[in-house]
């Protein structure tokens, strides 16, 4: 199976290759963005001292100083949740392809902004530059996952989907090695690495029109069968392609209009029920997972572990590199364990590493060499996360939702973890403050309860079409089946009786 796996990559030359330029103006963003921004923090600090004294003719106040930080970081945030939410709509009236070009143009503007601060002397430049990238950043995470979903057969649908937390790994580790002093994280070149997003957006913009529109967008919302083969025929070789286009026709029979829903109608929808209690139990798990929060607070995390903080930079590097090297090895488990099996098995290895992390943590006093294990596991918790988790959930969010919903269930994913990555940043803190040692208990309790209701409620999904897991769901939606009435005229008297 190995070796079939390995020659469809081969035979899928050009897919593998949009899957690259997918990435580069993807996933890869965010989590540049999410590992870059603590490198730039003391340069731009002392660059708004600067210019307010040049302006004033005195310091700025530290109060002000620590507010304009704030948002500075907390203003992509922001953006990013209003590029979410306005990505549902226009995916749906321009397409997913034409939606990333734009996008590619936004990045610029915010990257220029950005790198001619420093030269133009304002940081307002800053807060323009890193909102615009926010907006630019929460368009793309939707749209990554969803248009390599629909650019990929089913053989090789969660291979690509998976890639999309590879990209996310990737941009953290590339954040991170580039924030060295050494290279761009430098009191002169820290400008650079702010807008270093503006080359992986241009990268994009000049290579994505030589590819295609997505196949089930071609056929479901323009009703062009000739461009969907055509598009089939690019990514995947010549070939009929005409199981594709059979489950494409069985999925526009099914569907009621090929227009989108909305959110809200989404939301009403009950053939979607379980489908949306799916969707919120992978974001909320994963954004409570501890996940987050050791990213957001590695250093203090690593330092409560007793390690010294001159080993704690190159440490945290390790730690990314460790969770892209176990997002690779995920890319090539999951076509043959399955999302399900993955999920499942990662938030209960995960939450057992987090009940060991917290037997360490209150083991430290007695024992000189517990930090190791500390250390040993947080490693193991990234892996596991790495492994399963994050590269099934990019999978099963695309696969359990049918054209006509799934830009709007992108929406709703979307906003939930922006919401989430502002929740658990605020939230951490006083939760150590509080349970101390004793933390990731919660983490640990919830991972649990996802585990346990990821196994009796998820269907597989792997090498099925969309409307197989459809029927999946169906069982759970509608539970009883609906009385179907026949009528029988006999002697000029009506009759009822049961299907």
């Amino acid at each position: 199976m190995a070796a079939a796996f390995l020659w469809d990559l081969i035979q899928y030359q050009r897919l593998l290759l949009m899957m690259l330029v997918l990435g580069i103006g993807g996933s890869l963003q965010l989590g540049f963005q999410g590992s870059m921004i603590p490198f730039t923090s003391l340069h731009v600090k002392t660059f708004i001292n600067d210019t307010w004294l040049e302006r004033s003719g005195h310091p700025v106040h530290p109060e002000t100083l620590t507010l304009l930080w704030s948002l500075i970081v907390s203003i992509f945030g922001l953006g990013g949740l209003l590029g979410s939410m306005a990505s549902g709509h226009l995916t749906a009236k321009y397409g997913k392809k034409r939606c990333l070009l734009g996008n590619n143009v936004l990045m610029l503007a915010s990257a220029f902004l950005v790198g001619f601060s420093k030269v133009a002397k304002s940081f307002e430049l800053i807060l323009a530059g890193r909102f615009l990238c926010g907006i630019s950043t929460g368009m793309a995470i939707p749209l990554h996952p969803q248009y390599l979903g629909e650019v990929s057969p089913k053989k090789l649908r969660g291979f690509a989907g998976s890639t999309a937390s590879l990209f996310w790994s990737l941009g953290k580790v590339l954040g991170q090695v580039l924030g060295q002093r050494e290279l761009l994280g430098s009191a002169s070149l820290w400008p650079l690495l702010m807008a270093f997003s503006g080359f992986a957006a241009l990268v994009q913009l000049l290579t994505l029109p030589f590819f295609p529109e997505s196949p089930p967008h071609l056929f479901l919302h323009k009703g062009d069968e000739e461009g969907c083969l055509k598009a089939m025929k690019t990514l995947w070789g010549e070939g009929s392609h005409q199981a594709e286009l059979e489950d494409l026709r069985k999925e526009q029979a099914a569907i009621q209009s090929s227009r989108s829903k909305s959110v809200l109608e989404l939301l009403k929808e009950p053939s979607l029920r379980w489908q949306l209690y799916v969707l919120v139990l992978l974001v909320v798990s994963g954004q409570l997972s501890g996940i987050q929060a050791i990213y957001f607070y590695m250093f203090e995390v690593l330092h409560t572990a007793g390690l010294d903080n001159n080993e704690i930079p190159y440490l945290s590097l390790g730690v990314s590199l460790s969770e892209l090297f176990s997002a690779l090895l995920c890319s090539f488990l999951i076509e043959r364990a399955g999302r399900r099996v993955l999920l499942w098995g990662g938030y209960g290895l995960m939450a057992t590493v987090l009940a060991a992390i917290t037997l360490t943590f209150s083991l430290q006093p007695w024992f000189s060499w517990m930090p190791y294990c500390s250390l040993t596991l947080i490693f193991c918790l990234v892996i596991f996360f790495g492994m399963g988790p994050a590269g099934a959930t990019a999978s099963v969010r695309m696969e359990i939702f049918d054209q006509s919903s799934r830009s709007s269930a992108f929406v709703i994913s979307s906003v939930l973890n922006w919401v989430g990555v502002f929740v658990i940043g605020m939230a951490f803190p006083f939760i150590v403050e509080s349970l101390r040692q004793f933390s990731f208990l919660v983490f640990m309790g919830v991972l649990y309860m996802a585990g346990f209701l990821t196994y009796f409620f998820l269907p597989e999904t792997k090498e099925k079409s969309i409307l197989e897991i459809r029927e999946e769901f169906d069982k759970l939606n509608f539970k009883k089946k609906p009385l179907v009435l026949e009528t029988s005229h006999i002697e000029g008297r009506t009759f009822c009786t049961k299907l």
